[in-house]
C-alpha cells in the first residue's frame, strides 16, 4: 500500500529508520525472568513520567488493559464505563471472559463526561446487588473523535472514586495526545488514576506494545496475570527499544498530526459530515444526512488512492500519523471534498 495515502489508523505506522537502529542494537535478556535490561529500563521511565512506582510492559493495549482491570475489579464485581470505551467495544468481552468482571455503561458522550451521572451509578456493598469497584474513562476517547477529558472533569471523578471508594482507571492508549493538545504534564494525569494504561503503538509509531503502570505492589501482581494470558516475553527488549526511541523521538511531534487532523476537519466540514470539534489527530465523519454512506465513501476513496475507517454504517474516520507527510496530505484533501461533492 505504498502508493496510498493511509488514513484508516496510527496503528499502520512503520518504524522509522532510526527506531529500526534502536531495536537492532538493544541490549536484551529474559523478560520472563526480569533480566532484559531494556524491558527494565523502559518500564522504569514510563512509571516515572507518570509518577507512579512501576510499570509492565505488555504487548498489546488491549492486554494492558485487562491486566489492569483485575488487578482493581475482583470476579462478579462491577465495573462502569461509558457505552463507547475501547475496554467493552473493541476488547472482544475480554473483562467478563478473563476476569469475570461485570460492565455497566453510562449513555456513550466522549470526552464530554458528568461526573455527577458516573456518581448516581455507583452501587455499594450490600442488597445482593452487585457492587462497583472501578470507573474507567479514556483519554483521548477512541470512539467520541480523539475528545480529550478536561483535566477539571478528570478530578471531579477523582473526587467520585474517593468518595466512594472505588479505584479510577485510565485507558491512556493516546494519553501523549492530550498532555500535546492541553498541555498537562503526564505526571498530573499519573496522580488522578490508580492504573493507567498506555500505548506505544499509537501515534507513537513503535511497532508493538503498551504498558501498564501503577504501584509497585500492583504491578507486582500484574506480572501473574500477564502470564496467565499468555503475554510473558522473552528477549522484549528489541521491542522496548522501538517504544524508548519512540518516547524520546516521537511525543512533540504529535502537535504536527494534529495541526494535519485540522486541515482534514477544515476541508470535509462544509459537507456536513464532521461529527466532533477536532481536538488530536482523530477525525470522525457522520453521514447520517449524506448521500453516501461509510462503505460507499471508502470505496469512492480508495479509488482515489486514499484509505479511510469505516466504524459503522454511517460512521467514518480519519487518522493523522507519523507516516502521513504533507504531499500524502494534500492528496487526501483534494479526494475527499471531491468525493463529497459529488455525491
Amino acid at each position: 500500500m505504498a502508493d496510498l495515502v493511509d488514513l484508516r489508523s496510527d496503528t499502520v505506522t512503520r518504524p522509522t529508520a532510526g527506531m529500526r537502529e534502536a531495536m537492532a542494537a538493544a541490549e536484551v535478556g529474559d523478560d520472563v525472568y526480569g533480566e532484559d535490561p531494556t524491558v527494565n529500563a523502559l518500564e522504569a521511565e514510563v512509571a516515572a513520567l507518570f509518577g507512579h512506582e512501576a510499570a509492565l510492559f505488555a504487548p498489546s493495549g488491549s492486554m494492558a488493559n485487562q491486566i489492569a482491570l483485575q488487578l482493581l475489579v475482583p470476579p462478579g464485581e462491577e465495573l462502569l464505563c461509558d457505552a463507547d470505551a475501547h475496554v467493552v467495544t473493541y476488547e472482544i468481552g475480554a473483562a467478563a471472559a478473563y476476569g469475570g468482571i461485570s460492565s455497566r455503561t453510562w449513555p456513550a458522550v466522549g470526552a464530554d463526561i458528568d461526573p455527577e451521572v458516573v456518581a448516581r451509578m455507583i452501587r455499594p456493598d450490600g442488597y445482593f446487588a452487585v457492587p462497583t469497584r472501578a470507573i474507567a474513562v479514556e483519554q483521548t476517547h477512541n470512539r467520541g473523535g480523539g475528545g480529550v477529558i478536561p483535566l477539571d472533569t478528570l478530578r471531579e471523578l477523582r473526587g467520585v472514586a474517593d468518595d466512594a471508594g472505588v479505584a479510577l482507571h485510565c485507558d491512556g492508549a493516546r494519553i501523549w495526545h492530550a498532555h500535546v493538545a492541553d498541555g498537562v504534564p503526564l505526571t498530573e494525569y499519573g496522580r488522578l488514576f490508580d492504573t493507567l494504561s498506555v500505548c506505544l503503538s499509537k501515534g507513537l509509531g513503535a511497532p508493538v506494545g503498551s504498558l501498564v503502570v501503577g504501584s509497585a505492589e500492583k504491578i507486582e501482581r500484574a506480572r501473574m496475570i500477564r502470564k496467565r494470558m499468555g503475554g510473558g516475553m522473552r528477549q522484549a527488549g528489541i521491542l522496548a527499544a522501538a517504544g524508548r526511541y519512540a518516547l524520546a523521538h516521537h511525543v512533540d511531534r504529535l502537535a504536527e498530526d494534529h495541526a494535519r487532523a485540522a486541515r482534514l476537519a477544515e476541508a470535509v466540514a462544509p459537507f456536513g459530515v464532521l461529527a466532533s470539534t477536532v481536538r488530536t489527530n482523530l477525525v470522525p465523519l457522520d453521514l447520517t444526512k449524506h448521500a453516501l454512506d461509510a462503505r460507499a465513501l471508502a470505496a469512492a476513496a480508495r479509488q482515489e488512492g486514499v484509505l479511510i475507517s469505516v466504524l459503522g454504517p454511517r460512521t467514518a474516520r480519519l487518522v493523522t500519523h507519523l507516516d502521513l507527510d504533507d504531499e500524502g496530505l494534500d492528496r487526501a484533501l483534494r479526494a475527499l471534498p471531491r468525493i463529497l461533492a459529488a455525491a
